[in-house]
């Protein structure tokens, strides 16, 4: 499907910065939607991304995706009004957004809940100014769930023009039928076109095909809208696989003009040295200093013109070199913004233990730049729901060999504010298995975190270890009060390790 239409279109509506709405999501849900803001074939990117995440977790699922997107989220007050709103958060992304989103909704219908989809509509019928595209793809769907076959999904003007175009077609199927058609068309708007018909043809052409016809070309109309959808699906497969080059490619070239001559071409010397087989030398690595000459906006340019969330692994270890080698050191947005386009996805989506390059790199990176990679990498890592050994043992790693005290105990209280899992438990114990030093405060803390997910873990040998480690390592920090809530928490454990923690908080002195 094609572009809706831009956001100038609509003087009315106000969408909030979409950069802003990202930390709503977890980590994979974060690198979907990215795909659908991609551009024009985001739809397909999506399925790309979809796809590539199921097979490394079969169990992944978009109904978290949807809901965080159904989530309420303060609007910008519109041109015409004076005082703030609340609407669902996915009505404040811009309107390509939407239609890719359904898009791909129709595409992966099968795998999600029919109860998640209408719940999005619902959530989609809130926004005040729907795109045409939008509001017919709502319909679409809306049809498929058999909600609605009342409100048609061509207006009665467009509906005419398609009724002209289907009796103008006759032999559309003989050489030249479709092409005489249009060439006569695109003739008689020419000619007839007045100073109201300013919108260019392929613009009209499009919404025209998407507007509501009499009742008796209505058939005529579903069939052709059967057969436009099947050969949309047909074509799909091979669209997937290559919208990830054709798709980058055509948003590079709108991603350029953002950018200066010099840093362009800086950017076509990376391309060629990353495409290259060759050793790189000096000169290759002299390249990489203008990204010290961009801010962190040029950079999320630059790394969407490189693809690199799509770099082959093995790639991996001569770009971080070249970043490494810069000096002075790179801003604190300018690396997170690297570190997040080159690492976040391939970490995401592990299915097994970190290939050597990429571990390298991940490592590497840290050393240099610990602060953008907890906050690029690490904390969307734990957020993740999907995170699992491969990811632990890649965070445990950085734990034990590149982050420092103050890197770790910010890991540490990145834990406080999400729900725990055996993952993530793994990752904590890793962490004060590293020595770390805990104040009275962060202690305190982890303590009520400790009493409240606890319950969850009764059966979680993991859970045990891990609060062994607290009442063995860090037994001066309990106070009385702690003491008598943690003796009710040990009480639910039903692990082998239950007499071992009860007599670890005995030995804690009761003042």
């Amino acid at each position: 499907m094609e572009s809706s239409s831009a956001a100038s279109d609509y003087p009315g509506a106000a969408w909030v910065n979409t950069g802003m709405l990202l930390g709503r999501f977890d980590g994979q849900s974060r690198v979907l939607l990215r795909a659908l803001m991609s551009g024009a074939s985001g739809a397909n990117t999506a399925l790309t991304v979809f796809r590539r995440q199921q097979r490394a977790n079969p169990e992944t699922s978009l109904a978290h995706f949807i809901q965080t997107l159904c989530s309420e989220e303060v609007a910008s007050p519109e041109a015409d009004a004076l005082t703030l709103s609340v609407k669902p958060l996915v009505c404040l992304f811009p309107p390509l957004f939407k239609q890719n989103l359904l898009t791909f909704l129709y595409l992966v219908y099968s795998a999600v809940p029919v109860p998640t989809v209408i719940l999005l509509l619902k959530c989609l019928s809130q926004d005040s100014k729907p795109t045409p595209w939008v509001r017919t793809l709502n319909r679409l769907l809306e049809r498929k769930l058999e909600m609605n076959h009342k409100d048609p999904l061509y207006s009665e003007r467009c509906g005419q023009k398609l009724k002209k175009l289907l009796e103008r077609l006759g032999g559309f199927c003989e050489t030249g039928g479709w092409a005489d058609c249009f060439n006569s068309q695109t003739e008689e708007y020419e000619t007839h076109a007045g100073p109201d018909l300013s919108e260019p043809e392929t613009q009209r052409k499009r919404r025209a095909s998407f507007d509501h016809v009499d009742a008796d070309s209505k058939e005529t109309v579903q069939e052709s809208k059967r057969m436009k959808m099947d050969m949309h699906i047909d074509a799909e497969e091979e669209k997937a696989r290559m919208d990830t080059q054709g798709g980058t490619e055509s948003a590079a070239k709108t991603l350029a003009d953002g950018l200066s001559e010099h840093i362009r071409g800086s950017v076509l010397h990376m391309k060629e040295l990353l495409e290259s087989q060759a050793e790189w030398d000096q000169s290759s690595t002299d390249v990489f200093k203008v990204l010290n000459e961009c801010d962190p906006s040029q950079v999320e340019m630059l790394c969407e013109m490189l693809n690199f969330p799509n770099l082959p692994e093995h790639t991996l270890p001569k770009l971080c070199n070249g970043i490494l080698s810069l000096s002075p050191d790179l801003s604190y947005g300018a690396a997170a913004s690297l570190i997040r386009s080159i690492l976040l996805e391939k970490v995401l989506t592990l299915s097994e233990p970190a290939s050597r390059c990429l571990a390298t790199s991940v490592t590497s990176l840290c050393s240099r730049y610990a602060r953008p990679m907890c906050h690029a990498v690490i904390e969307p890592v734990l957020e993740d729901r999907n995170i699992g050994p491969p990811q632990t043992e890649l965070l445990n790693r950085l734990i034990e060999s590149c982050l420092d005290f103050h890197y770790r105990l910010l890991v540490l209280q990145k834990t406080f504010r999400i729900p725990w899992s055996e993952a993530v438990l793994s990752v904590i114990h890793s962490l004060l298995d590293s020595k770390l030093v805990l104040n009275e405060e962060v202690f305190t803390h982890f303590t009520e975190q400790l009493l409240s997910q606890g319950p969850r873990f009764t059966k979680s040998v993991k859970f045990a270890k891990m609060m062994l480690t607290v009442l063995t390592k860090y037994s001066s920090h309990v106070t009385a009060a702690q003491k008598r809530s943690l003796t009710s928490c040990l009480n639910l454990n039903e692990t082998f390790l239950k007499k071992s923690l009860q007599a670890a908080l005995k030995r804690i002195p009761d003042t």
